[in-house]
């Protein structure tokens, strides 16, 4: 009998679906957003607003180009799930501690207490909200449909590294934004794409992701140049000389240092090598089992 021919890659539909999902979540986006700031804050329109629009931009992708539904994109939750969303939280606020903890650790940084901070319990505990919101919303639009329909058309690497580009650069409008903060942006995006080959399914980039992006604010840090007051400290470098800027991460945060690009290499080694339980992606394995049960814990990558 003969071997199943493996599906013929098509670049340009690939390239078309990806465009497409973009195209609509930027129009989603901008009317939601605005909608909702006028409501209420502009950090409640700009997360709420992500997540609202890459799922309806990522669903009605899903059903143009093949006719599947949102879940399909690696978003259903099992049994195996809950354990890569936890691991994913505790590897992002792990790493977001250490960035932090090193500098003051080696006297190159320290925490001050701000005067007159504006703070509320409430805030303080609808903030993690609004970031996993967000978090989640820039996984399923980025790593979702538009990564995963690229790595359909384009093989793995092209399609992780392409939809990481698009995620870097769609950074560099944010306050104090630097080439290594977009650099380091792309990196991270490059990781949740690891994350999603090596799970076919979002949960453990989304985990990550909501874990690094949760830890710096509460820890007083800047969070992709903007500052998220959510208790009565900040982290402060203790040089403000320029030439630190590679060190500290700038008015970007320490997500534009050096610091934290060794990090990302070692959460890539990290990710590469941890036992994870393999979840389902339509555009990952079409041909695969589409069966409600978790899927075997998966050993280290050799």
């Amino acid at each position: 009998m003969p071997e199943a021919q493996p599906e013929k890659r098509d670049w340009l539909k690939a390239l078309l679906g990806a465009f497409v999902c973009g195209l609509l979540f930027y129009v989603i986006f901008s009317i939601t957003s605005a909608i909702i700031a006028f409501f209420g804050r502009v950090l409640v329109g700009a997360t709420l607003a992500t997540l609202i629009s890459a799922a309806l931009a990522s669903a009605a992708a899903m059903a143009i180009f093949e006719s599947r539904k949102l879940t399909d994109l690696g978003l259903a939750f099992r049994e195996g799930s809950r354990r890569n969303l936890i691991a994913g939280i505790l590897l992002g606020a792990g790493s977001a501690i250490a960035i932090m903890l090193i500098p003051v650790a080696a006297g190159a940084a320290h925490f001050q207490w701000v005067r007159d901070a504006d703070i509320s319990i409430g805030g303080d505990l609808f903030m993690p909200v609004l970031l996993f919101c967000g978090a989640m919303g820039e996984e399923i639009v980025f790593r979702g449909f538009i990564m995963q329909y690229l790595v359909r058309g384009w093989g793995k690497w092209a399609g992780v590294i392409a939809a990481a580009l698009f995620f870097g650069l769609l950074h560099t409008g944010n306050p104090g934004a630097t080439w290594l903060g977009t650099l380091n942006t792309a990196l991270f995006g490059v990781l949740f794409g690891v994350g999603v080959l090596r799970t076919h399914e979002l949960w453990l980039p989304i985990g990550m992701h909501f874990g690094w992006n949760v830890t710096l604010p509460f820890l007083g840090a800047t969070l992709s140049g903007l500052t998220i007051r959510v208790t009565g400290y900040e982290w402060i470098w203790n040089t403000g000389d320029v030439s630190h800027e590679y060190l500290s991460g700038g008015a970007y945060g320490p997500e534009a240092s050096l610091l934290c690009t060794g990090i990302i290499v070692v959460l890539l080694l990290i990710m590469w090598k941890i036992p994870v339980y393999r979840g389902w992606a339509w555009l990952l394995e079409p041909r695969g089992p589409e069966a409600g049960e978790p899927g075997p814990e998966l050993p280290p990558a050799s």
